[in-house]
């Protein structure tokens, strides 16, 4: 199945990978064309059973995505209409959290604001070692619309996402290493080989097991500990009943690599 590209979302599809480039330059801010665009990929990305893993990566060397378009901010003549903004990028970027498929961000250069936003919804993120992250929207005397403040807490702690978002500075790909924001931290020029290495070792595990496992973390995250485990002990119900489950407990105890099916 063909994936359409955009003006400014290509998407391109090799073993059963689909790397999603947001190409709009100079720094790939996020407009409204473009936040569309990647919920149509999305969509298409969903039921596509050739696709097993998806990365998002930033068009160009120096950007993963710098933000949203401030031009395009700047002209929301009312208050209802910066409302449905926040509303379709928050709506885009938890249709990536929920695509029930692994999602890499491929970070390859400043990733700030919406971009910072768009990369918390991925499930794992990879990042050059000189790229630099932050929700700097304060100093234009606004707040993360797309997730931010919620999504940021959750992954690097209350105290230093407060912080990050009270004073809009920026972090070095270190110390965003170091807070759990970014899974991995790899040369700048090796960002894409690095994120389509992992992306291949996702797709060989079945896609089944894959799924339910990124359902149960979604679902149990924010959950009493009795009910995430309620929510895990139906994801391996599931997952038992599957024809991929059976394949790799006999491929296990046989001293093979098992061949899922995915079904």
């Amino acid at each position: 199945m063909a994936v359409t590209s955009g003006q400014y979302v290509k998407v391109a599809v090799e073993e059963r990978v689909a790397t999603v480039t947001i190409d709009h330059p100079p720094v790939n801010a996020l407009n409204r064309q473009t936040l569309q665009e990647l919920d149509r990929a999305l969509e298409e990305l969903r039921p596509d059973a050739e696709v097993k893993v998806v990365i998002v990566t930033g068009g160009g060397s120096f950007a993963f995505i710098a933000g949203a378009d401030i031009k395009e901010v700047s002209q929301l003549g009312s208050a209802q209409a910066a409302h449905e903004l926040a509303a379709l990028g928050q709506a885009v970027f938890l249709k990536l959290q929920r695509l029930g498929k692994p999602v890499i961000a491929a970070i390859n250069g400043v990733c700030l604001g919406g971009g910072l936003e768009l990369a918390m919804a991925c499930h794992l993120r990879i990042s050059g070692d000189r790229a630099r992250f932050g929700q700097p929207e304060v100093n234009l005397g606004i707040i993360p619309g797309w997730g931010g403040t919620q999504r940021l807490p959750r992954l690097i702690g209350a105290a230093k996402a407060t912080e990050w978002i009270l004073t809009g500075e920026l972090a070095t790909a270190q110390e965003a290493h170091r807070l759990g924001l970014v899974n991995h931290l790899v040369p700048q020029d090796q960002v894409l080989k690095a994120a389509r290495d992992l992306a291949r070792k996702l797709a060989a595990k079945g896609a089944v097991a894959v799924a339910q496992s990124l359902r149960a973390i979604e679902e149990g995250l924010n959950r009493p500990l009795e009910e995430g485990l309620a929510k895990e002990a139906e994801a391996f119900r599931q997952v038992a009943a599957s024809e991929d489950s059976r394949e790799g407990v006999r491929a296990f105890l046989e001293k093979r690599q098992p061949q899922f099916n995915d079904r």
